[in-house]
């Protein structure tokens, strides 16, 4: 199995200095989680093939280092590695990573787990539509903080009413890291103006 380590040392002064990713291909160990799990069926219109398993280091709500999970396709790998990297280096806290399928393919379930995530093979929300996150190319940013707002202002989940006005709570998305990320090619559903998706982050091409 073919994996590419990025290490890289800050010289900030900062308390964690050590950054670490790991990109590698869908082993068949990962496969089985995401079948198993419901996130990756026969009928998905992306190969295994196309995506990448990301095991990197992220800042928790705790001030700690912890390991996380991230399934994106491999066009996007290195990109999404670097601007994990940033969030690291600034200390942009993250609730928890782990994948789709530990909440059983669930984005309910995951956001209800205040889930950082990306890959998941599903419809948009209401529709036949294929969401860019089926293809690998959209990230949830710490969903609960960051909820989505329909245009009538209905958020679905309870803990996240608190957050619709935006104040700088810890792990709300702030106009410097839409910046991270729009450096890498990335749109920000904060942007749209059909509604408000302030914890999702895409990049079709």
């Amino acid at each position: 199995m073919k994996k590419l380590l990025l290490t890289t040392i800050f010289s900030t002064g900062a308390i964690f200095a050590n950054y670490q990713a790991i990109i590698s291909k869908i082993t068949p160990q990962i496969e089985k989680r995401m079948r198993q799990g419901g996130s990756y069926k026969d009928y998905c219109p992306i190969s295994l093939n196309d995506l990448r398993y990301i095991k990197l280091k992220y800042i928790g709500f705790d001030g700690k280092e912890h390991w996380g999970e991230l399934i994106v396709n491999k066009a996007i790998a290195k990109d999404v590695v670097s601007i994990f990297k940033e969030l690291y280096n600034i200390k942009y806290p993250i609730k928890q990573m782990r994948l789709v399928s530990d909440f059983g393919a669930s984005d309910y379930a995951s956001i209800e787990a205040d889930n950082t995530s990306a890959f998941n093979c599903r419809y948009v929300d209401g529709t036949h539509k294929w969401s860019n996150h089926t293809y690998g190319r959209a990230i949830d940013l710490n969903p609960i903080e960051n909820p989505y707002v329909s245009k009538s202002g209905h958020i679905s989940h309870k803990a996240s009413l608190k957050y619709a006005s935006r104040q700088p709570y810890k792990g709300v998305v702030t106009p410097q890291i839409v910046n991270i990320f729009k450096k890498y090619g990335f749109k920000w559903g904060g942007d749209w103006h059909c509604c408000k998706d302030y914890q999702h982050f895409e990049k079709k091409h």
